[in-house]
């Protein structure tokens, strides 16, 4: 079977058209062409980390899209980790796959959030990758005897990687993930030099995200943090053409001339970025208010057609102003950082968007939850995210039992529908001791279990069932009446599978099986019928969800949230 597939579709859709054999209506028309080769956008950061660089980036881009730009982002990761699969939430936060099965940085989740791509393998590179690459072709004999350096052979491999991220599109956006002054990011600058010298500078932009610092006992803004970076890039061989400056407190013209002569950018180019006021989806609206995009479309001597006014604006409309108001409870183990759930806090909002609602997240201990469930009773809805480990299952189990006996909206995604079907296993269908062979080798119902093709592989990274698959929905499901139609991919990360060997005996008891991968007949959806809501699923839906375009099923647990809220 040949699957031809439209600019930026996901392979999860193009995989479901060529099955239903119909045309998939695409909600954006990006056809004009306004150029004929590629640009390049090089985003850093300076002073600190965590400036938003990747924000920042994917703001740029839907701006650039809406001007009628074909434009694709990607990050380079300095860290020597092949990819962020096996790094603790702690550490890195949320791991973001793609529909190739791709494990990427968490940035590319704003990527594709903010933009209309589907992004792919090519778009994340870590040192980790490169150096790998390199010694790989080094032990094949690629080199010719040659000795090895970073330059040209390490900078190489990262230029290759631009230029194959940049065929098909007008505009290529890369992030520098770090700060500039990073041993481990110097080879990834200098190749950005010498890539600027190759292509000709004037298809290419340079950006560096830069803070100043509000001291309180002083009452001002402080540039000189910001002048530093910027000579740290410039003793690299980079000028940057346009500072963007994260800030407390608005900049004023004398702020701006300062950096404009100390940092050698025109005063124009010199761009505000304050902290957002109730959601980052305010961020293009702010940066085309600074001109950001007429910026760089003059950088590149581009010309395009006049951006439209209103669908970011209405977006934060409705996050301000919304008409409904719920409460979700997230029940997790790594609720204390932010970035482990980003997908799924920024899904819950999209969810809230599409039902004019604005939703208030209440991050919740497993491990806490387990010893007072009650706490879930003032709630609108329950999530339980994905994860791994045993660590709070049982904390979790008993959430969902909760919210099952007390008809609570309950949305489980990945290792919350394995808990699902845990907990209906144990205290529904009788099942006493049911649990998953992750947590208990030796259960003697083991509803959840190891899939075959992961029974004795010895390594971690890049082996689970990843990426995009099909799912085909059942009749008369909540599923199948959020999606609308009968066959959906959705993305996947995990190792453990719902035994088919209780499929009869659960449902039964009551539990229905409401999605199924057709190829090989694993279960992906399941439901709790006579429930307001009760939707587990075996792979991650927040991994596709944009605020321009919410998840199905993240709509249909808000509007169910709602309806509770209402009898409340």
């Amino acid at each position: 079977m040949i699957v031809r597939f439209h600019p930026f579709e996901t392979v999860a859709n193009a995989l479901v058209r060529s099955r239903l054999k119909k045309p998939l209506a695409l909600d954006f028309a990006l056809r004009n062409h306004y150029c004929p080769r590629v640009r390049y956008i090089f985003i850093t950061g300076g002073v600190v980390s965590s400036l938003g660089k990747g924000l920042t980036a994917a703001a740029l881009g839907a701006l650039l899209e809406e001007r009628g730009l074909k434009v694709r982002l990607q990050k380079f990761d300095p860290y020597l980790n092949v990819d962020p699969g096996t790094m603790n939430p702690y550490q890195h936060g949320e791991v973001y796959v793609l529909d190739d099965g791709a494990e990427t940085d968490l940035d590319l989740g704003h990527y594709e959030r903010f933009t209309s791509g589907s992004l792919s393998k090519q778009n994340n590179l870590t040192s980790g990758q490169v150096y790998e690459s390199v010694i790989q072709k080094e032990r094949r004999g690629d080199y010719l005897g040659k000795t090895v350096q970073v330059i040209p052979h390490v900078t190489n491999e990262i230029k290759d990687r631009l230029r194959s991220a940049g065929k098909g599109v007008d505009v290529l956006i890369t992030e520098i993930g770090g700060t500039v002054g990073d041993i481990e990011g110097l080879p990834f600058i200098e190749a950005m030099r010498q890539f600027a010298l190759e292509v000709d500078k004037k298809n290419v932009v340079f950006i560096h995200v830069t803070l100043l610092p509000f001291l309180q006992a002083a009452g001002e803004l402080k540039t000189k943090p910001s002048q530093q970076s910027v000579a740290k890039l410039r003793e690299i061989g980079i000028q940057p053409d346009i500072l963007v400056c994260r800030s407390e407190k608005p900049i004023d013209d004398d702020i701006r001339d300062k950096l404009s002569l100390f940092c050698n950018v025109a005063v124009r180019a010199v761009i505000e970025e304050q902290d957002v006021g109730s959601s980052i989806y305010e961020l293009p609206e702010m940066l085309a208010k600074e001109h950001l995009d007429e910026i760089v479309l003059d950088l590149l001597h581009l010309k395009t057609r006049k951006r439209p006014h209103g669908a970011w604006s209405d977006i934060v409309r409705k996050l301000k102003r919304p008409r409904h108001r719920v409460k979700i409870g997230v029940v997790g183990k790594y609720i204390a950082l932010q970035d482990a759930y980003k997908s799924v806090y920024e899904s819950l909002t999209h969810g809230g968007i599409a039902n004019d609602c604005g939703v208030t997240i209440v991050r919740l201990d497993a491990e806490k939850v387990g010893k007072n469930p009650r706490v879930l009773a003032k709630l609108d809805g329950v999530l339980v995210p994905g994860g791994f480990g045993k660590r709070g299952i049982e904390g979790k189990i008993r959430a969902v039992q909760y919210v099952r006996e007390h008809g609570i909206p309950y949305f489980g995604l990945c290792l919350g529908m394995q808990v699902a079907v845990i907990e209906f296993a144990r205290h529904a269908a009788k099942l006493a001791g049911a649990n998953s062979t992750e947590f208990d080798t030796k259960s003697p119902h083991p509803v959840i279990h190891l899939m075959a093709e992961q029974k004795g592989l010895k390594t971690k990274g890049g082996n689970m069932r990843l990426g995009a698959f099909e799912c085909k929905l059942a009749p008369d499901t909540l599923a199948r009446a959020a999606y609308g139609r009968k066959l959906v991919g959705e993305r996947h990360r995990h190792r453990y599978e719902f035994n088919n060997d209780y499929r009869e005996s659960l449902t039964a008891a009551g539990l229905r099986i409401a999605g199924v991968n057709p190829q090989r007949d694993l279960v992906e959806i399941v439901e709790v019928a006579k429930h307001p809501f009760f939707v587990g699923v075996q792979f991650h839906p927040e991994f596709q969800s944009k605020p321009t375009r919410p998840h199905p099923l993240f709509a249909a647990f808000i509007k169910a949230a709602i309806q509770r809220q209402k009898k409340k």
